[in-house]
């Protein structure tokens, strides 16, 4: 089995910096509400080999730290660390190796994300922002068991079917998403949650109002390819 020593200096300066940003990202689950206790993970991909840097299972977030980051291989054998990976690995290397664009994961427990998820139901697209982020729906994926990478499969196959959305609702269990690093994963994650919740609250007071999908398409446009600095 490789170990990091087997790579070269470019590999292990960028597991030395993706370690510290996957580190940093993970406090900004607990900054947006979207984990309690030692539930969720980030990953992110390395351009410069088939690993990933991952947090190690069952640790809590105020023990996280860049040396606890877990490096394994895109079939999830761990390449350096002390401690196990998380129970998600195997779910993040099934997304790696079958999205080849995607260079980041994030999984929570959210708590509108998840709860629409218990009731295996889509966030309709009620929201400008929703067109602008998602391009659509958030779509809700089969239910799967954890511990092996079955719920991969589950969110690669959903996002065949909803290619410009970055997030999926696992059915009973909560939200995956994806990004180009994994400071989109965790945005997705966020704006996930956001849209969770006031989609829920907007069907509280009525029927939501979806938006057609050819100005959903327009919003997307606008909003991945002229919003921001370029």
């Amino acid at each position: 089995m490789a170990t990091l020593a087997d790579y070269g200096p470019e590999v292990r300066a960028e597991v030395k910096q993706v370690r510290e940003v996957v580190s940093t990202l993970h406090q900004q689950l607990i900054k947006w509400n979207l984990v309690v206790w030692t539930a969720g993970n980030v990953s992110q991909r390395l351009h410069t080999a088939d690993l990933f840097v991952i947090k190690p299972s069952g640790v809590r977030y105020e023990n996280l730290t860049p040396n606890s980051m877990v490096v394994v291989d895109l079939d999830g054998n761990v390449v350096d660390g002390t401690e196990a990976p998380s129970s998600d690995t195997a779910s993040h290397a099934y997304i790696y190796r079958n999205m080849p664009d995607v260079y980041g994961v994030v999984h929570t427990h959210s708590t509108y994300a998840t709860a629409w998820a218990a009731t295996g139901q889509n966030i309709p697209c009620g929201l400008t922002m929703m067109g602008d982020e998602f391009g659509g729906p958030v779509p809700v994926g089969p239910f799967r068991l954890i511990g092996s990478e079955a719920i991969g499969e589950g969110v690669v196959e959903t996002l065949k079917k909803y290619p410009k959305s970055p997030a999926v609702l696992m059915q009973n269990h909560g939200p995956f998403t994806i990004g180009k690093d994994a400071e989109g994963a965790v945005k997705a994650a966020a704006m996930t949650e956001e849209v969770a919740h006031t989609m829920w609250a907007a069907r509280q007071l009525g029927d939501i109002i979806e938006i057609d999908q050819a100005d959903i398409d327009k919003l997307n446009d606008r909003y991945q390819n002229v919003y921001g600095q370029h």
